[in-house]
C-alpha cells in the first residue's frame, strides 16, 4: 500500500503562462491543488524533487502531504504534464482528498519470475495487453502496483485478472468479466513462418484433390466433397485469424 509522503511546496500568487514560466526559470514546477468543493490552491514544487519521485515509477499512485500557508493538504497526483522534447515535468494537478475518500485509479502491473517461465525461456515473447488495472479503493489504501508471477507459464498461456491478488477493500472497475492482462506468444517471425507453412500445405492438398477430380480418378460426388472440405478449411483459417 502507498505511504503518505511529505512534499515541500511554495504558494504561487497568480495563474497564467507568465507566472508558470517564471517558476520554471527558478527550477520549480507550477502545480494546483483542487477538489473537495474548496477553492483551488496554486503552488510550485521543486523540479529536482519531483523528477526523483517520478523516476521511482509509482508517483501517480502515491499520496502526498503538502503544507501551504500553515495548512496541510492530503493529495493524490491526477495529471502530470511533461515537455514534449525533454520529458521534464512542466505542470502537476493534485486532487485534494477528504477523510474516508475513495478514488478510481489505474494501478500499474509488474511482471516477475521471468527466469522461471518456460514459455519465455523457450523463445516466447510476453505480449502485455494491459499495463495497469483500474480499481476503486480507499485513498489511504492504494496499491503501489500489482505483482504478477510468470512462473511455470508455457507458450500460449494467458494471464487473466482472476489470477491477480487484489487486496481487501480494493474492487475492480471491470467486475463482470475475467479480462486478459498478458499472454505468452511465439515471436512474430516464427509465427509467420508456421502460418505460411500451414497455408502452403492446405493449398497443395486442395490442388492435388482438384487435379485428381479433373483426371476422373475421383467420382463426382467425392470431388464435390473435396471442394466443400476446401471451403471449410478456408473458413476455419479465416476464423482462426479472427480469433
Amino acid at each position: 500500500m502507498s505511504n503518505i509522503q511529505p512534499l515541500a511546496a511554495e504558494p504561487r500568487e497568480r495563474a497564467g503562462k507568465g507566472s508558470a514560466r517564471a517558476a520554471r526559470r527558478q527550477g520549480r514546477v507550477p502545480a494546483v491543488i483542487y477538489g473537495e468543493k474548496q477553492p483551488p490552491i496554486l503552488i510550485t514544487v521543486g523540479r529536482n524533487e519531483l523528477v526523483r519521485l517520478i523516476n521511482r515509477g509509482t508517483f501517480m499512485t502515491n499520496l502526498f502531504e503538502i503544507e501551504v500557508g500553515g495548512k496541510k493538504e492530503q493529495v493524490l497526483p491526477r495529471d502530470l504534464q511533461v515537455h514534449v522534447v525533454s520529458d521534464e515535468p512542466i505542470h502537476v494537478d493534485f486532487l485534494r482528498l477528504g477523510r474516508g475518500a475513495t478514488v478510481l485509479i489505474e494501478v500499474p502491473v509488474r511482471f516477475i519470475d521471468e527466469e522461471e517461465c518456460p514459455g519465455l525461456k523457450g523463445g516466447g515473447v510476453l505480449n502485455i495487453v494491459r499495463h495497469s488495472i483500474e480499481c476503486n479503493c480507499p485513498a489511504t489504501e492504494i496499491p503501489e502496483r500489482f505483482d504478477i508471477s510468470l512462473r511455470g507459464l508455457e507458450l500460449g498461456d494467458s494471464i487473466h485478472v482472476a489470477s491477480v491478488s487484489i487486496p481487501e477493500g480494493v474492487t475492480l472497475s471491470i467486475a463482470d468479466r475475467d479480462f486478459t492482462i498478458a499472454t505468452i506468444v511465439a515471436p512474430s517471425r516464427l509465427k509467420s513462418a508456421e502460418q505460411e507453412a500451414a497455408e502452403a500445405e492446405e493449398a497443395a492438398i486442395l490442388e492435388a484433390e482438384i487435379a485428381e477430380a479433373e483426371e476422373g480418378e475421383i467420382p463426382e460426388g467425392k470431388a464435390a466433397e473435396g471442394e466443400v472440405a476446401g471451403e471449410t478449411a478456408t473458413d476455419g483459417k479465416e476464423k482462426a485469424k479472427e480469433d
